[in-house]
């Protein structure tokens, strides 16, 4: 408590500065608690929408016909995984390397060069689904899903929706969460009947990605805004500009 009292703070000179400070930083406060209302709303819908219509429970117009269940392994034609360790990616590389992490990491060599699923299979991350269409190369515990006979984003819902309550079943109590081949290649997965459809489901769930990738980037900027003006207005940095309640004639 003594430590506290001795402690020293800049204050502006007038009530008026100190209050105009307050209110100014209270209002992005109160713009941040918008927005993450207004994330956590859209992120709410969104997994409305995803089991609506990755289960088929909801049809977007126009579209018929009985859903099939199939494996993964039978509409993907190859699932494979990396083969170089962790320690093999260089900070300038040219091509990105998937490990097990949720960003990728840069490499200077690829292995693969084409449309493909990458899948996190052990660690923090376990479950974790990228999508990357080109050269890349990828960690021995980061599978590779490709050569799809169904849509890619629509099987990318799918597993981000329920990969993790496959892995969650298979392991036993107390054990670290991993994947097996056999948790990709036997996974069941719900498929509309014919591409476009799965192609509509995945570009309205994309769409709304994008939008919650957008908000969410506001968000962290209004949170780096509000850092900045609390550096500014507690230091007396910079002073708010007063306004004059008496008009200045010419």
């Amino acid at each position: 408590m003594a430590g506290l009292k001795r402690f020293k703070i800049p204050v502006p000179p007038t009530k008026a500065e100190q209050r105009a400070i307050a209110t100014a930083l209270s209002d992005v406060d109160g713009l941040l608690g918008g927005l993450d209302r207004l994330i956590a709303k859209k992120r709410d819908l969104k997994q409305a929408a995803m089991q609506q219509l990755l289960t088929g429970q909801t049809r977007l117009p126009g579209f018929h016909g009985e859903w099939e269940v199939k494996r993964l392994g039978d509409i993907c034609g190859r699932i494979t995984t990396g083969k170089l360790d962790a320690n093999a990616m260089v900070a300038d590389g040219d091509y990105p390397f998937f490990t097990c992490a949720r960003e990728n990491c840069w490499i200077d060599k690829y292995a693969f060069d084409y449309e493909a699923l990458l899948v996190s299979g052990n660690g923090a991350n376990v479950g974790y689904v990228h999508y990357y269409n080109g050269k890349f190369n990828a960690y021995q515990r980061t599978y590779v899903i490709s050569e799809f006979t169904a849509d890619v984003q629509f099987i990318k819902a799918f597993l981000v929706r329920n990969i993790q309550e496959r892995i969650r079943v298979e392991v036993n109590a107390g054990n670290t969460p991993y994947i097996t081949m056999g948790t990709l290649t036997e996974m069941e997965i719900n498929l509309p009947p014919f591409i476009p459809e799965q192609t509509a489901i995945a570009e309205v769930l994309t769409e709304m990605d994008g939008e919650l990738a957008a908000l969410t980037q506001r968000r962290d900027k209004t949170r780096a805004l509000k850092q900045a003006m609390m550096q500014e207005l507690l230091t007396g940095r910079t002073r708010l500009i007063p306004i004059s309640t008496t008009e200045v004639k010419p």
